[in-house]
């Protein structure tokens, strides 16, 4: 089933088939993301209006909506135009009048003509000890009450789209929906109490209370379940495509490892021990490996990606390791040489920089097989790149580096595993939508030896105290990164205030001690600017947040951050963690500018009264929402329009489970189920899946 199937063409018709949904509408909705019936049968009411009748407004809960039968008494139409029309009214207990501006004499005297009953509903409020209700949202005469609905959903809406269009617009394309087969196992619906496809449209769409408008509610439950059971089965698809694609077993002998593991100083921790063991039983598998390797700050990643690279070489092949910048590649060139001399193997290092003969004497040597290990950037992507037996591939920080580059860096070596590493903490919820079609090993130790980072929140006022502060440990000899306060307007404000720091800093602690490093400036300036600091030729490095990912200075143990409540949690986790890395006690200054909004004490305090980077990404989901903790744009992270990855996250490993599960089992989708689960990969638009099972 190569195209859509047909029984879903109405919903993929165009809006404007829909009832009372005209071109003007339609344009309207577009700003929805609202282009077909499909997608308005996904855009739920977000909250809802109690409509039920009452007798009478008095003991009404006030301000508030009220649904009352009336008997129309006298007009008082005003005698400017700017004031307003009033309609008296009487329920069964009590008069209140209805409140019209700018309204016609002749429509109102038609729609409320005096004696007459009808039913009114809308917002009553108190005026001078009378009751008001001003512009009824209802006005009907009381046989045709059934038009009012005890519980009135509300959408979300945007300019030139009323509610009543909406409503109307949804039921119509809940007309459309049609019956579609069951792609949840049957006893998982049964536990779950969930109702058919059909049915949950219907309730989501006409909710009785406000308890059918929470996402624990059984057919908002449900249907977020397909949304994520549809995401995850297209994961699981490029996972056992990848699977099948073969890869070859890769066993180490033990003999490399064990020489670096004599050669350290500490011994491993026992998730790094966990994360080896599991990445090394994925090499020897004669599958491809797909394994995430995820590691607060300072967990030692980089020790489990070496003896990963030197299974490989025992093996008899070799390793890359990339990353994703010159500065990166070339610390981890540096961090892992010693390593390197312990075992006695060869590394290299390749990178834009590397021209001419020199350039070409490396790549003879790597498809040669002389060098076991390759550090790069991404020139190791070049066509004229060859190695000689390609057995692992490592990525470091995979949010630079999307699914589509995963599956490139696995064709350089015909058959090569791919470990990803990523020093971002993500929730598992989030973690599962975005590398569902990974294995992940989590180090969530820190080595022995690692001091606790001090963290003090400081009040901009107080800034000759901190300069004075950072005088004393200079002369101590200690470094200190001093980063500046991220202005959104535009690149050059973040340059002119890091400028200013710049000159100012100098001013107070002397002309040579302090360095600069910023976005505008040249890479080899950059460059050139972090090794001096790395080899302690000055003492205080002034940045705006390029020097966030992986920057290692072992002596830097100050960490000053200005306007802190301008970053977001992760990004001021990814900072901290940029000292503490040697053995002196560090400290972190969060410096913040009076008054803190609510969000931006909450962050600062998390920030100060914890150091675990997955707490941290907890609450960072809470406060941000799952979209903009990893930048939606650039995430690979869907957009889910009935999923709420905050409050139902743990229906994502539910759905992660259920998908690897009917895949096992029905790898072809052949089965009853699995012809409905291809409907619904359909229905969520999942068409790279649907190439996926035709091509299997």
């Amino acid at each position: 089933m190569s195209t859509r199937p047909e029984i879903l063409f109405p919903l993929f018709a165009g809006i404007e088939t829909l009832e009372g949904v005209g071109p003007k509408t339609a344009q309207s909705l577009a700003a929805l993301d609202i282009t077909r019936p499909r997608d308005l049968l996904f855009t739920l009411p977000w909250s809802g209006v109690d409509r039920r009748r009452r007798a009478t407004v008095q003991g009404a809960e006030i301000p508030g909506v009220v649904t009352v039968e009336v008997v129309v008494g006298r007009h008082d139409a005003p005698a400017r135009p700017s004031a307003p029309y009033r309609v008296v009214v009487e329920d069964a207990a009590t008069s209140f009048h209805l409140i019209y501006f700018r309204a016609r004499a002749d429509h109102l005297r038609r729609l409320l003509p005096t004696g007459a009953r009808r039913l009114v509903s809308g917002k009553v409020e108190l005026f001078d000890g009378i009751a008001q209700m001003v512009h009824p949202d209802h006005v009907v005469p009381v046989e045709e009450a059934g038009e009012i609905p005890d519980f009135e959903p509300v959408y979300p809406l945007t300019a030139g789209v009323t509610q009543r269009v909406m409503a109307k617009a949804a039921q119509s394309a809940l007309l459309r929906a049609p019956r579609l087969g069951e792609w949840i196992d049957p006893a998982q619906k049964a536990q779950a109490g969930w109702p058919d496809w059909h049915d949950a449209l219907r309730v989501a769409h006409s909710p009785g209370s406000a308890r059918d408008l929470a996402p624990a509610s059984p057919a908002r439950e449900r249907l977020a379940y397909d949304e994520l059971m549809a995401h995850q089965m297209t994961l699981a698809l490029a996972r056992s495509h990848l699977r099948r694609a073969k890869g070859r077993a890769t066993v180490g002998t033990g003999e490399l490892q064990a020489r670096v593991v004599a050669a350290l100083p500490f011994a491993l921790t026992n998730a790094q021990t966990r994360a080896i063991a599991d990445i090394a039983a994925d090499m020897g598998a004669p599958m491809r490996m797909n394994r995430l390797l995820q590691g607060d700050v300072g967990a030692g990643k980089t020790l489990v990606a070496f003896k990963a690279l030197l299974i490989a070489v025992e093996a008899g092949g070799q390793g890359v390791l990339m990353a994703p910048t010159e500065i990166l590649a070339r610390q981890h060139f540096q961090g892992l040489t010693p390593l390197a001399e312990a075992a006695g193997v060869r590394l290299d290092i390749l990178t834009g920089r590397d021209k001419g003969a020199a350039r070409g004497a490396k790549l003879r040597a790597l498809a040669a097989g002389e060098t076991d290990i390759l550090v790069g950037t991404h020139a190791v992507f070049q066509k004229d790149v060859e190695f000689a037996d390609l057995r692992l591939a490592i990525v470091d920080e995979q949010h630079r580096f999307g699914v589509r580059q995963r599956l490139e860096l696995g064709q350089k070596g015909a058959q090569a595993d791919v470990l990803v590493m990523t020093a971002t903490p993500i929730p598992r919820s989030l973690a599962l939508a975005q590398y569902g079609d990974m294995d992940v090993s989590v180090l969530d130790e820190k080595p022995p030896g690692r001091l606790p980072i001090k963290t003090a929140l400081v009040n901009t006022g107080r800034m000759d105290e901190v300069v004075d502060h950072l005088r004393h440990a200079i002369a101590e000899g200690r470094q200190a990164y001093w980063v500046c306060p991220l202005v959104e307007e535009s690149e050059a404000v973040d340059l002119s205030s890091a400028e200013e720091r710049y000159r100012r800093l100098r001013a107070a602690l002397g002309e040579g001690r302090v360095g600069l490093v910023h976005g505008q400036m040249p890479p080899e300036d950059k460059d050139a600017a972090m090794t001096r600091f790395q080899r302690g030729e000055t003492s205080v490095l002034v940045a705006t947040t390029v020097i966030e990912v992986g920057v290692d200075v072992p002596n830097a143990s100050i960490m000053v951050i200005e306007r802190a409540e301008s970053f977001g949690l992760a990004q001021l986790h990814q900072l901290r963690g940029r000292v503490g890395r040697g053995t002196a006690a560090s400290t972190c200054l969060l410096m913040y500018q009076a008054p803190l909004s609510e969000g931006g004490r909450k962050r600062l305090e998390t920030m100060r009264d914890t150091e675990d980077g997955f707490r941290i990404a907890e609450v960072d989901l809470e406060m941000r929402g799952a979209g903009d903790l990893i930048g939606t744009a650039q995430s690979g992270l869907p957009r889910f329009r009935v999923a709420d990855l905050e409050a139902q996250s743990a229906l994502m490993a539910v759905a992660q489970s259920d998908a690897r599960k009917l895949l096992a089992d029905d790898p072809d989708l052949a089965s009853p189920r699995g012809r409905a689960a291809r409907v619904l990969l359909w229905l969520m638009e999942r068409d790279q899946a649907i190439r996926l099972i035709s091509v299997g």
